[in-house]
């Protein structure tokens, strides 16, 4: 990626209000909280046809009770690294602290172009006392600005724009499959994204609730390239008891709906749980392409069935649901960690398969000719023919006589001969029946 632009400071300066505002999105979740920012965050913004990512970064803090600011300072040097230029914030309202001095000595270690931006001055007072930051000796201006008003971003863009060498790309991501990684708290969802990038792009620890944003991460692998995203551990309705779990909640909610795939991690140690049984529900709802990965394998006693019957019990109680590939790995020991991430690309095939009406009809009339459909209520029906509509997951229309009469059974017998055909493993398939 080029025209990088990182936000950085100390916590709660309003990093992720300015995010949002670059971006034109609510995509980082705010909160008067402090710490409330762990991961790299990225999205993507334009200004005067100047295209650019913007990463926004946890508070850096030293000396702090937080168990994460040790794991957030290292994101924060990591994206100063990676910046083409760095948004340094600091906060009109509160002054000059000793860490925001502390902080300035970090920034002179990396050779990156630094504004110095003072936000939260939206009254005359607040504009003028932006001044005091003179004292950090960071560059010749001072950016007084209003993430939440947009007061001087316009200035802050103008000056950010001259260090970038190309007008950049529009959506980075415009075209790419994406595969959300889903799963209940602490099921290891990020450690198994840290393994696949083989960085630490999410902080990994042993407490429930450790992500809480959804973070985006570009994955090269066999030839393919994919959008993968580390969600928030999903919780029942009734246990999400405060603001900030419940607006990571909506953001994985809302990969999920993004996605073309979702890896959807269990607990080999505690079986299939309802939360779980929820959130594969969701993702079929959503006409998403799913793989089940049971993560711990290596934490349970097994022999040569085990697996097996693991499997069989699974499906039974997902069924109908049961169309999804199962993988038993190990994020710990890295145990089929690329298996997964190929079914994964497998089923991304299957779900964008596009079946020629000729082939389509020619394999169905003939499974339809070994089991007409049964008359219901003195109907009979009649399969003309049948066509793929050009949906983003697998529908299909079947034209018969007294479409209305033909019953769920028989649904499922046209669904079961399809997979078996052609092929849909880990994804939905709709059938709809219209008049001919």
């Amino acid at each position: 990626m080029a025209n990088i632009i990182s936000i950085v400071g100390r916590p709660n300066v309003g990093k992720s209000t300015l995010f949002n505002r670059l971006i034109e999105s609510r995509k980082a979740i705010m909160d008067n909280q402090s710490g409330v920012t762990r991961d790299r965050h990225y999205g993507y913004g334009e200004w005067t046809d100047q295209y650019f990512t913007v990463i926004d970064t946890g508070g850096y803090v030293v000396g702090s009770e937080d168990i994460f600011e040790g794991a957030i300072r290292e994101q924060v040097e990591l994206a100063i690294e990676e910046s083409t230029v760095v948004l340094f914030m600091v906060d009109t309202m509160t002054g000059l602290t000793d860490l925001d001095k502390d902080f300035a000595n970090v920034l002179r270690r990396f050779n990156k172009p630094v504004y110095l931006v003072a936000n939260k001055a939206e009254t005359t007072d607040r504009y003028q006392s932006a001044n005091e930051f003179y004292e950090l000796g960071l560059g010749d201006e001072i950016f007084a600005i209003s993430a939440q008003t947009g007061f001087g971003t316009g200035d802050l863009l103008d000056a950010v724009i001259t260090h970038f060498e190309t007008p950049g790309i529009e959506d980075p991501e415009a075209g790419i499959p994406r595969i959300a990684i889903m799963g209940r708290p602490n099921v290891g969802k990020s450690s198994f994204l840290n393994v696949l990038t083989g960085t630490d792009r999410s902080i990994v620890t042993d407490i429930a609730g450790t992500t809480r944003d959804a973070i985006h991460t570009h994955y090269n692998a066999f030839g393919m390239e994919f959008i993968l995203t580390d969600t928030a551990g999903l919780r029942r309705k009734s246990r999400v008891n405060e603001d900030i779990e419940y607006y990571s909640t909506l953001r994985s909610i809302k990969a999920m709906e993004e996605s073309d795939v979702c890896i959807i991690l269990l607990d080999a140690t505690l079986g299939l749980e309802g939360q779980d049984v929820t959130i594969i529900g969701q993702a079929d709802k959503a006409k998403k392409g799913i793989v089940i990965m049971v993560n711990k394998w290596d934490l349970v006693e097994k022999d040569s069935k085990t697996a097996d019957a693991f499997k069989k019990a699974l499906l039974e109680k997902l069924a109908p649901m049961n169309y999804m590939p199962v993988i038993f790995a190990s994020v710990v020991e890295k145990q089929r960690i690329h298996q997964v991430m190929e079914m994964a690309m497998q089923v991304y095939k299957n779900k964008t398969k596009k079946i020629t009406t000729s082939k389509l009809n020619d394999v169905m009339q003939a499974e339809i000719e070994k089991y007409p459909p049964p008359a219901h209520r003195g109907k009979y029906i009649n399969i003309k023919y049948m066509i793929q509509l050009p949906t983003p997951s697998p529908t299909f229309v079947f034209f018969s006589s007294n479409p209305k009469h033909v019953q769920a059974p028989y649904l499922r017998y046209l669904e079961n001969r399809m997979r078996e055909n052609f092929d849909f493993a880990g994804v939905p398939i709709t059938i709809f029946f219209r008049e001919k």
